[in-house]
């Protein structure tokens, strides 16, 4: 494995992205963009990335707060609160074009964990090059964004989330019954960040490796 920073442009400023992609990657390399949860581009987020590059992948995780990261729940949810929707669009946006040029990829996938989930649901329904989203415990997309959904999602949840709760969950599934989406929902029970082995309090080790063996399988057939 190897890892490299890239820096780029965005509409409110620079940022960089980690990545990191297996040693003989080239343009067919799959590549999958990697967002943060709402602490920020932290050592777990680069943990996660690096996993991916086991599995054969490029993977780029853009800062979306511009180097900031949060050291406790407060910090964390003012930078979240504080990020503007249509500027995280942009700056994954600006990521896919960057790895683009650097990596020869064309098609992307996208994941991401809490707050990067948000993203990258959101950013399946408006970002060209996406080609597949698989977001985990992220908040739902309104309608009018989800029906231009095209390429196909599978959403991890967990039953026992208090934030994405069962009820969000099944906006999304509403939607695209309505809209014909290609959409699949993994239910777990398993709290709200259940994947993040940086916490016991709520990591589930069957949840998370299940759900790991499901998203790799599904960008390996939709990149």
């Amino acid at each position: 494995m190897k890892t490299q920073t890239l820096s780029f442009s965005t509409a409110n400023g620079e940022t960089t992205a980690y990545c990191a992609m297996p040693a003989n990657a080239d343009a067919g390399t799959p590549s999958v963009i990697l967002i943060q949860e709402w602490w920020g581009l932290n050592d777990h987020i680069k943990d996660i990335a690096g996993r991916y590059a086991d599995e054969g992948f490029i993977a780029i995780a853009p800062d979306l707060y511009r180097g900031k990261v949060a050291t406790n729940p407060d910090e964390a949810s003012k930078m979240m609160n504080g990020l503007k929707i249509e500027d995280g669009v942009d700056i994954i946006r600006n990521a896919v074009t960057k790895a683009r040029e650097e990596f020869g990829s064309s098609h992307f996938g996208i994941s991401g964990y809490c707050m990067g989930g948000t993203y990258a649901l959101r950013a399946a329904c408006e970002v060209e090059g996406i080609s597949a989203a698989a977001p985990f415990y992220g908040d739902i997309a309104p309608e009018e964004v989800l029906k231009d959904l095209d390429v196909p999602v599978v959403f991890v949840s967990g039953l026992r989330d208090a934030w994405i709760n069962p009820e969000k969950v099944a906006e999304l599934e509403a939607a695209a019954e309505k809209y014909e989406l290609p959409v699949e929902v993994l239910k777990y029970d398993a709290d709200h960040a259940f994947f993040n082995n940086t916490r016991p309090d709520v990591y589930n080790d069957a949840a998370a490796k299940d759900a790991w063996a499901k998203v790799i399988g599904f960008f390996r057939d939709n990149l």
